[in-house]
């Protein structure tokens, strides 16, 4: 319940929400006893014709105090008065009016604290969704190696849903019926302590049932969500590579597949539903079994001219048919919310989630990058497997390096080192002779542009994907970036220009074309140092001309750090470090390294 009850006050303040929710359902609760408790009167009324009204006054009400038998009197002269008068017809016609009064009232209490628990509700799930979502952009990279980007989605989308429909409605239940409950038994007490103390004896029968049901209902409920994660995986990946799917034609065996994992989650929910439908029917045979029970105990003690009146004895099993509804509220609500609060502590894992990247405590903002960055003896590993030992290099201002070697060697991960998207294990990586870990986030990835393999782009315009980096820059700057980047050209040849949509990761452009607006995005950032991860390694020639020109107008007047597969495009920079098994293995410039015929001598010969 631990979970639930987070959940819960996530719609805080409740210095008055609480308080007020209390009150306003506790006068519809009593509104609503008033009315069922005027037909007793009218019960007497109606069926004692000939029977004189006693002449009762406001004058002969019982002096307050705390206790059961100043309520029994207090009952008594209610009743009594309300039925005091000469004329019956005009009394019946004044309770009459009671009753509509009560009811109408309880039900206007009733509309308040329900809205109140709607406020609660959209302001804790809008929370939840915000921190889930902000705690995601947050976390570290390698948190999203290990996790199924469906998963994620389903915890932001059908966990929410859960969170919404279950927890936050089943509150208002569980501060209303056991209100209820507790406020009915006292009326109960007041006519009858004898019979109430006898309906207790029987309620625990029906709950040890329900325990049971709720109990089972958790477990099936936990592994319901996996599914469905499960599920929402598949699909993310299906539409992802469906280009690939379909050249395979693979479209049977990723049918197979979904519908098995299909399978599963509907026996899944089939049980689940079983036994929450379970519930209900159960409650009821239970509820009506003790009903029963007590009209045939009940009805001996009034036969017998013991305990309570006809009438009295009637308006006992109507209230007490008030707390059966209530106990069943309960005990259907606690197995419903069993998939909410299992949803909710799957979002409130992902909250919960420690950021192991986080700005040091007194960290500086790096103004300016001036000298050179460092790397001095670091070490890196992805949980135990080791992928840089031991990395000693220095990159000046103004130098453009070029980081080589075969696949897996380490040279993304090296360069991914630099704005901190890892941390090392060892060693230290400095810029301008201060520890990067001494800068704050913003500040040092302010100082960098990064040009992907992929070129990662949004469902927007085109001028908004170039503004990404600076959304207060002006037509002019977009424009004159996309001149840079090779791009304003085309971007003139689309239908609504700058203001084109390009569609889901830029499905309406190119490769190249999306590859020169990812440039012109960090063109327009103007940052003095440059990553760019095999910017032209995915494109045909004529575009990897035209984007490799880009590059090269980018690079000018700045510190570039370039991870290459084709030689043929980094044969000008200033030094280039062979990385081989998560080692610099050679480093100088290309005609240095072509003498000394090794590692990068044999892939220049390969390609060449």
């Amino acid at each position: 319940m631990k979970t639930y009850f987070r959940t819960l006050l996530l719609g805080g303040p409740y210095r008055w929400i609480f308080p007020l929710l209390l009150i306003t359902v506790a006068l519809s609760i009593i509104f609503q006893t008033l009315s069922f408790g005027s037909l007793a009167p009218i019960l007497k009324v109606v069926f004692t014709p000939n029977q004189n009204l006693e002449s009762i006054t406001l004058k002969d009400a019982p002096n307050f105090n705390v206790s059961i038998t100043y309520f029994k009197e207090l009952f008594s002269w209610a009743k009594a008065y309300l039925t005091s008068g000469t004329d019956k017809v005009q009394t019946l016609k004044v309770i009459c009016i009671a009753l509509i009064f009560s009811v109408f009232l309880s039900n206007v209490f009733a509309f308040i604290s329900k809205y109140i628990m709607a406020f609660v509700k959209a302001r804790s799930i809008t929370k939840l969704r915000v921190m889930a979502y902000n705690k995601i952009n947050d976390l570290h990279l390698a948190y999203f190696s290990n996790e199924k980007r469906g998963d994620i989605i389903s915890r932001l989308t059908n966990d929410m849903y859960e969170v919404e429909t279950t927890i936050i409605p089943s509150a208002y239940v569980l501060i209303k019926e056991p209100l209820s409950i507790i406020f009915m038994f006292i009326v109960l007490f007041t006519m009858s302590f004898k019979l109430t103390v006898f309906t207790l004896l029987l309620l625990p029968i029906s709950g040890l049932f329900i325990a049971e049901i709720t109990r089972r209902l958790r477990k099936k409920a936990k592994k319901g969500q996996l599914f469905l994660g499960k599920i929402l995986s598949m699909v993310d990946e299906t539409l992802y590579g469906m280009k690939i799917i379909k050249s395979f034609n693979a479209q049977s065996i990723f049918n197979k597949k979904f519908l098995k994992e299909n399978l599963i989650y509907q026996r899944t929910i089939l049980s689940i539903d079983y036994k929450k439908e379970l519930a209900s029917p159960v409650s009821q045979f239970l509820g009506t079994s003790v009903v029963a029970i007590i009209l045939y105990y009940g009805g001996s003690l009034v036969l017998q001219g013991k305990e309570l009146a006809p009438e009295d004895f009637f308006l006992f099993i109507v209230f007490f048919s008030m707390v059966i509804s209530p106990i069943k509220a309960i005990t259907t609500n606690l197995s419903v919310i069993q998939r909410g609060i299992i949803a909710a502590s799957r979002v409130f894992e992902i909250i919960d989630s420690s950021t192991k990247i986080v700005d040091k405590v007194g960290a500086k903002k790096m103004e300016s990058f001036q000298q050179s960055i460092e790397f001095k003896n670091v070490s890196f590993a992805y949980q135990n497997e080791s992928v840089l030992q031991n990395i000693e290099l220095t990159i000046r201002k103004g130098d453009s390096i070029a980081l080589v070697g075969p696949s897996g060697g380490g040279k993304s991960t090296l360069a991914d080192l630099i704005p901190r998207f890892y941390d090392i294990q060892t060693g230290e990586i400095m810029i301008d002779g201060e520890n990067i870990k001494n800068y704050t986030f913003s500040s040092l990835r302010e100082q960098m542009g990064i040009v992907s393999q992929e070129s990662i782009l949004f469902n927007d315009t085109i001028y908004n994907n170039i503004a990404f980096g600076k959304p207060n820059a002006t037509q002019e700057e977009i424009e004159n970036a996309a001149k840079i980047a090779n791009a304003h050209q085309f971007i003139l040849e689309q239908e609504q220009g700058y203001q084109t949509e390009i569609g889901d990761r830029g499905s309406k452009l190119s490769g190249g074309q999306r590859q020169r607006i990812s440039i012109a995005r960090a063109i327009l950032k103007n940052p003095p140092i440059l990553i760019l991860d095999e910017a032209t390694s995915a494109l045909d020639t004529e575009s990897e001309k035209l984007v490799q020109e880009a590059l090269e107008n980018l690079m000018k007047n700045r510190t570039s750090i370039v991870i290459a597969h084709r030689l043929s495009t980094i044969k000008n920079a200033t030094k280039i470090i062979v990385i081989k098994d998560g080692t610099i293995q050679e480093t100088g410039n290309h005609y240095e390294l072509i003498e000394q015929n090794g590692v990068y001598a044999q892939l220049y010969k390969l390609q060449m």
